[in-house]
């Protein structure tokens, strides 16, 4: 500690007038000079320039990748380049040229240097005038719980006038504190800091309490009620999972529960029409990415309606090349449509290859937002959103439009909608399409978060299934309510079980619960349906 304040003051007080009238130029050419203390008064005065440039030249330093050229002293780094050692200029990043090995010498350091170095760029993030730099030097003194920063941090905690960057100082100092030889009253104010703080990093910083005899009993309370609180936050995040979960498994069924319910049909090439509307966003982000980059966060916007039409066209295709000359012989229906699915992998193998392709998120879908200790991915949230989205709009198509009167009419009573005009034929492809261009925008959606192959939509096509099974065939809110349960008790079970037994489990479920209720969660009514 005494070593440290001498630093302190040297650096505040104590350096040489010459050496802080220099411009951050004139200081980075002379730290070849003198002997390492010399050196260590130039990097504190380039740590206190003010200048951005300068935390570029310390890590350098610190990391013994500056050099300077003998012939004129200019201070570089020197990279590999093939053959041949080429030098830039450390603050403009001009290059030089190739320089041979005597044409340059590095500028030593040693551990005492170092150390000085780490501390002087501690104290720039510390001292930043940019809020996001002093929180993030902040949560990396936190991490670091180095003792010897404790100085640092309450100069710091004094100067600071952002309440978030104040709560994370006062953490840091707390974690160094635990750790330093400071006297039980501080010790004390450091356990209740951390108990505020209430993650699993706290846990860890509190362990040099539960060593000490006369702080355990507090820093055990304090362990134990991060734990309780982790175990809450643990829950909450495992039901946003499932909700997550839950909005994707709603986006990829909820087209197979339309087809299924109007028309009777097992779609086995549902999945592929997923897997369309993902390719359709990877052939518009490509041509944004070569034509219009400018305009990539328009790009899920774009894709949307593509997807839409794209996948709408080929369902459209399939129940009037294939589907409708097979109503009534599910299980020839069943294998015709396993058959096309296997066309349609084919063909995407065959156009865009095995491998897997690159769908980026905008800007807007990138990150994520903390809420406690549970962290919601912003893709995530937005998949949630464009679900719902997607469900309401089926919603007012089935409920507020002649096609969905239409199609509502055909499911209750087939025969009667023909009797009365009703050309179902029609009604049947348009259905088709209409569930054929949903399971499109899923696969928008599911670009965002799973990799774009010919196998994505196997990924979710039993997972459809299951959730238009326990929910209904051919009721939303069956699919809906389905969904969302068998997400939300998969994320619970998972943790306990395993991905793979958690699955089991909620089929064996599925299938014990239809035997009570044939029909699912929501049964269709209407007299063809119940004879």
């Amino acid at each position: 500690m005494l070593r440290l304040l001498r630093r302190t003051l040297t650096i505040l007080f104590l350096l040489p007038a010459s050496v802080m009238a220099q411009g951050l130029e004139d200081l980075v050419t002379s730290l070849p000079d003198g002997d390492f203390d010399d050196r260590a008064q130039v990097v504190n005065a380039i740590a206190l320039s003010g200048d951005p440039r300068a935390l570029n030249v310390l890590e350098l330093l610190s990391d013994g990748q500056l050099s300077y050229l003998r012939e004129d002293g200019r201070i570089v780094t020197v990279r590999d380049e093939g053959d041949d050692d080429v030098a830039y200029d450390v603050l403009s990043e001009e290059r030089i040229g190739v320089v041979g090995r005597r044409d340059a010498r590095d500028v030593r350091v040693n551990n005492g240097l170092r150390r000085d170095i780490a501390a002087a760029i501690g104290r720039m993030g510390l001292q930043n005038v940019d809020p996001a730099v002093r929180l993030d030097a902040a949560e990396r003194a936190f991490r670091a719980r180095d003792p010897e920063q404790i100085d640092a941090l309450r100069a710091a905690l004094a100067a600071e006038t952002d309440p978030e960057v104040t709560t994370v100082f006062e953490q840091a100092l707390a974690a160094a504190v635990l750790r330093s030889d400071a006297g039980e009253a501080d010790k004390r104010i450091a356990i209740a800091a951390l108990a505020a703080r209430g993650d699993r990093d706290a846990l860890s910083a509190l362990s040099p309490a539960l060593t000490d005899p006369v702080l355990a009993g507090e820093a055990q309370a304090a362990t134990d009620k991060i734990e309780r609180s982790i175990a809450s936050w643990g829950l909450a995040q495992n039901l946003w999972y499932g909700i997550s979960l839950g909005s994707v498994l709603m986006l990829a069924a909820i087209g197979l529960a339309i087809t299924f319910g109007v028309m009777g049909v097992i779609n086995m090439a549902h999945g592929e029409l997923v897997m369309i509307g993902a390719y359709t966003t990877y052939l518009v982000q490509e041509t944004i990415r070569n034509s219009f980059p400018e305009m990539f966060g328009w790009s899920l916007a774009i894709a949307v309606p593509l997807a839409f039409v794209t996948a709408g066209a080929v369902g459209v295709a399939i129940e009037r090349g294939v589907v409708r000359y097979l109503y009534g012989r599910p299980l020839e229906t069943l294998l015709a449509t396993w058959g096309i699915s296997l066309i349609l992998q084919q063909a995407v193998r065959s156009i865009f290859g095995p491998n897997n392709r690159e769908v980026g998120n905008p800007e807007w879908m990138s990150g994520a937002v903390d809420i406690g200790q549970m962290a919601m991915t912003w893709n995530r949230i937005w998949i949630l959103v464009f679900a719902l989205a997607v469900f309401a709009a089926l919603m007012l198509v089935l409920k507020r439009t002649p096609i969905g009167l239409q199609m509502r009419a055909v499911t209750q009573n087939r025969a009667m909608a023909a009797s009365v005009g009703i050309r179902t034929g029609w009604v049947d492809a348009m259905t088709f399409g209409l569930g054929a261009g949903v399971a499109g925008l899923a696969g928008v959606a599911l670009s965002q978060i799973d990799n774009v192959s010919p196998n994505l939509g196997q990924s979710y096509i039993v997972d459809s299934f299951m959730v238009v099974v326990f929910g209904g065939a051919g009721n939303l809110w069956g699919a809906f309510a389905g969904a969302f349960s068998l997400g939300i008790a998969n994320k619970f079970m998972e943790p306990w079980v395993g991905a793979v037994l958690a699955k089991i489990l909620i089929l064996v479920a599925i299938i014990l619960f239809i035997q009570k209720r044939p029909r699912g969660l929501f049964a269709l009514k209407g007299r063809a349906v119940d004879s």
